[in-house]
């Protein structure tokens, strides 16, 4: 029998009953970070799981964090390491390490930005787009939700917690790049894995963002996507199928070519 493959859009997520894993065994629920779409969905489609339907729902990093916890998704896809609190009842392995690049739209003459300016930027210090070396023009503060895990990587690294002034917070990776595409006066941050010509990617402190930066950690800007599983509630055998596939070698150029960097050598 043909695998089904299917990939649940957000508004599927009142669908899933808490009773849900239970009951198809043979269905395996992923429910997470938006920024990790491209990656889980690569792995989605290359799974030969012999009649196992794996689902992934795009709900933030947060939500899908929760999710394990309340019984709702077998794997949690984050795009930030757990916090203390969270790793009372929950466990996560790296399954990938992704940069978290500065986007601008593309008549921006900026091609570069450094810590103490996206610092000022992201406070309220810096309101126009002169004071670093472009046009006259308000800066347009675009960022991600909280409890999103972007946000939280964008966050830590640029010292900025609780101290952004965001014009909009978006509720995914790709409301970003198409707000910052549309808007000559926003800046925003994105997955590298997720960033297309519509927008510029600037280089960070004077390095580029790349497999090889990432790896190298020269890049600073950076995260891991990690899979989060419960610590009371073993994985269902499909569950653990598809857990041990996606931690494989076999997968490492899949996970490239989605972009990311692979955490497994």
């Amino acid at each position: 029998m043909k695998l089904k493959k299917t990939i649940l859009c957000a508004l599927c997520a009142t669908t899933l009953g808490l009773g849900s894993l239970q009951a198809n065994a043979q269905s395996v629920i992923t429910d997470g970070s938006t920024s990790m779409e491209k990656v889980i969905g690569i792995l989605i489609e290359s799974f030969d799981g012999n009649g196992i339907d794996v689902t992934y729902n795009p709900t933030g990093s947060g939500a899908g964090i929760a999710a394990v916890h309340e019984g709702r998704a077998d794997i949690g896809l984050s795009s930030r390491g757990l916090k203390d609190a969270e790793k009372a009842s929950l466990e996560s392995r790296d399954l990938a390490y992704d940069a978290i690049v500065i986007v601008v739209n593309k008549n921006n003459p900026l091609s570069d930005i450094n810590t103490e300016q996206l610092q000022s930027i992201y406070t309220g210090k810096i309101t126009n787009w002169e004071q670093v070396g472009a046009k006259s023009s308000p800066i347009v503060l675009i960022g991600r939700e909280a409890g999103s895990g972007t946000r939280d990587g964008f966050e830590s690294v640029t010292k900025t917690k609780d101290q952004c002034k965001y014009r909009q917070e978006l509720t995914s990776t790709g409301d970003v790049i198409t707000t910052v595409s549309q808007n000559e006066n926003a800046i925003g941050y994105a997955s590298l894995s997720a960033v297309n010509d519509s927008v510029k990617v600037l280089s960070f402190n004077g390095v580029h963002a790349s497999e090889k930066t990432v790896l190298d950690k020269t890049y600073k800007l950076q995260r891991p996507f990690v899979l989060v599983t419960s610590k009371d509630r073993p994985l269902s055998e499909s569950a653990q199928i598809f857990f041990d596939y996606a931690l494989s070698k076999d997968v490492k150029p899949l996970i490239e070519k989605a972009g990311v960097v692979p955490a497994v050598k």
